[in-house]
């Protein structure tokens, strides 16, 4: 492989970014050089326009950076960057998760207060601690950690699933593999491509979901990974992952409050705003549906409780009214509750 599979490319996009340096490249192999070797900052991505033989590296990509629409213009984005999933201890990881696995946000690594660290980006340039994202400068073998803002609790780690390769744990959220056809044998659609399906799924609107070629994925709470198919009868189609035969990783400690959109709820609330009792997610009466513990094994669909499988806004869940197919529960949100310190130096 060539220096440029460590990229996601983008056709005809800019991003306005204050930290850049410019310099003359005469090739997109060229320019990624000067991205590997950049020393005034970390380099996340960069642009190249051929015409002018320039190239741009830069410290920002689409997840913190407007894109902007310019001809002649071509965007490449560090992977590494855009993955929110981890390999093996996660040494290498570049995401954006800022909170501990017991959800209290993430000292600033350059801040002294309310604790002095020992990895700083000073002593570790290369650690990638930016920010307060989750890191793991000292290969601990638990996995990405960070400094907390509880002065009673010096560092916590953080939840980060693994990356799947080969196989798929859960829905398949987390795959990141090269399976290109679908369970009918079709072959996929590139996902930059509107032929012969035209689709809204496009790389640059969903960074962090790695809609790279023409690979099977699942960027929105389907059961499994899908694709569009290169078949102009048959619009869409799951694709044949095989589940991962090691046990998948420990989910994050479900709340029993509601944080975000409520995807950790693990509370046992189980009527919906309007005053009605859940249906039971293993249960297809009164309401036939697909989303069912087999088909979402790690969300938690225990009982008739509250969920949010499959990216809702809020939790909710099927009504045994038979004229209210679905609802959002009104779940207590954290804000209003302590989280409790762990017992950790």
């Amino acid at each position: 492989g060539g220096i440029l599979d460590g990229y996601v490319r983008t056709e005809g996009a800019w991003l306005l970014n204050p930290m850049k340096q410019v310099y003359r490249a005469n090739s997109e192999e060229e320019c990624a050089e000067k991205c590997e070797n950049e020393d005034k900052f970390a380099c996340r991505a960069f642009l190249f326009t051929s015409k002018d033989q320039q190239c741009l590296t830069l410290t920002e990509n689409t997840k913190t950076a407007m894109v902007f629409r310019r001809a002649n213009a071509v965007l490449y984005e560090k992977r590494i960057y855009l993955l929110e999933c981890k390999k093996g201890i996660g040494v290498d990881y570049r995401g954006t998760e800022a909170k501990t696995q017991k959800g209290v946000r993430c000292q600033k690594w350059a801040d002294n207060a309310p604790h002095k660290p020992n990895y700083t980006p000073e002593k570790y340039p290369n650690a990638g601690l930016e920010e307060n994202y989750c890191r793991n400068p000292d290969k601990d073998e638990k996995g990405p950690w960070c400094y907390t803002t509880d002065p009673d609790t010096r560092f916590d780690y953080c939840h980060i699933p693994e990356c799947e390769v080969e196989c798929m744990h859960c829905s398949g959220e987390n795959y990141h593999g090269v399976v290109a056809t679908t369970v009918s044998g079709f072959v996929c659609q590139r996902w930059d491509s509107q032929e012969p399906h035209s689709h809204g799924y496009l790389p640059e609107n969903f960074p962090e979901k790695d809609l790279k070629n023409n690979y099977c994925r699942n960027p929105d709470g389907e059961p499994r990974p899908w694709c569009f198919t290169t078949s102009q009868t048959k619009r869409w189609d799951y694709c044949d992952i095989p589940r991962c035969t090691t046990p998948p990783p420990p989910p994050a400690p479900g709340r029993q409050c509601l944080s975000g959109r409520g995807e950790d709820y693990r509370g046992t609330i189980s009527v919906t705003e309007s005053g009605n009792t859940c249906q039971h997610w293993s249960s297809q009466s009164p309401h036939r549906h697909a989303r069912t513990p087999e088909n979402y094994p790690c969300q938690g669909l225990d009982e008739n409780y509250c969920r949010n499988p499959d990216g809702e806004q809020r939790p909710w869940c099927y009504t045994t009214n038979t004229t209210a197919r679905w609802e959002y529960c009104n779940i207590p949100s954290c804000d209003s509750t302590k989280p409790e310190a762990p017992g950790k130096n």
